[in-house]
């Protein structure tokens, strides 16, 4: 079994580097064993794996990966980090060693891994985390499942129905792409430095994307507009992205829904109706709005 990061283990690793957790990139390494070999166990890792990790920092999830038994492609921004971590897994699990490859970029510009993975399995960093796991569910279609820690709060938005309190952008985005649900909490104490907001782990499951004629990213742009101003029922929300409140009006009662209705009562499917029936840059060539939305 792979020698597993530990409190101290952090700390000291983390000294030999002259490094330390930053709020530049959104560093919180996970110091707890438990904490990472339950992720691994929820995500059902195993040999036919192929994981990506986002922000891998000291290796503490990697190496619980790598024990599993998965090939993991590490994506680190931190160029400290991402040198370093070839040389903490070779040294605490050398049997596993040659199944790690580490790329030293910003996850949100890469297009292309060596390996197309069947997995992302990340202690995200939380103020890109929604964009992060947007951005590979778009980009790799090879992804079938999606396991992350992140911001409870955001775990809650991307994992919301229809009609809920926090139900909003990334749920509608999110659930284009995968049937999304809470998986437990983590505690503060996993980590080093201890946040200041509560974890929480979300399970993604890829699903079918719903059935239409119009490109995803016009569905997005009408999610993007009905959200935009949340109190507005969408006759009004939509009217930019239609060009006119009647012609948002015509295209609701084409896709059988009430144009009083707001936003948060709508499932996707139902916004992929509405986009069927608005004509692509009818509302005069609206800016593009990034792949997270609201966070």
């Amino acid at each position: 079994m792979a020698q597993l990061l530990g409190p101290r283990d952090i700390r000291d690793l983390a000294a030999s580097l002259n490094t330390a957790p930053t709020k530049k990139w959104g560093q919180n390494f996970v110091v707890d064993a438990g904490t990472v070999r339950r992720i691994v166990r929820i995500a059902e890792v195993g040999a036919a794996d192929a994981v990506v990790e986002v922000g891998p920092g000291l290796g503490s999830l990697t190496l619980a990966l790598l024990e599993a038994g998965a090939a993991v492609t590490a994506l680190e921004i931190d160029p400290v980090l991402a040198t370093a971590l070839p040389h903490t897994v070779a040294s605490r699990a050398p049997e596993h060693a040659d199944r790690l490859h580490v790329v030293a970029a910003d996850a949100l510009t890469v297009t292309h891994l060596e390996t197309p993975p069947t997995k992302l399995v990340a202690n995200l960093p939380y103020n890109v985390s929604v964009p992060v796991i947007l951005h590979f569910l778009e980009t790799f279609p090879t992804l079938e499942q999606v396991l992350v820690m992140v911001q409870a709060e955001v775990a809650d938005r991307l994992a919301a129905p229809p009609g809920s309190r926090t139900y909003g952008i990334p749920s509608a985005k999110a659930a284009w792409y995968c049937a999304v649900r809470r998986a437990g909490d983590v505690g503060r104490a996993a980590f080093w430095p201890v946040p200041r907001v509560d974890s929480a782990l979300v399970l993604m499951t890829r699903r079918p994307t719903p059935v239409t004629q119009v490109p995803r990213d016009h569905v997005f742009a009408v999610v993007d507009a009905a959200f935009a101003q949340r109190r507005k029922a969408l006759r009004g929300a939509l009217a930019a992205v239609a060009g006119s409140p009647q012609a948002a009006e015509e295209a609701l009662r084409l896709a059988g829904i009430d144009p009083l209705t707001r936003g948060e009562q709508l499932d996707i499917e139902q916004f992929a109706a509405i986009a069927a029936h608005i004509p692509q840059g009818a509302g005069g060539g609206r800016r593009r709005t990034r792949a997270g939305g609201e966070r």
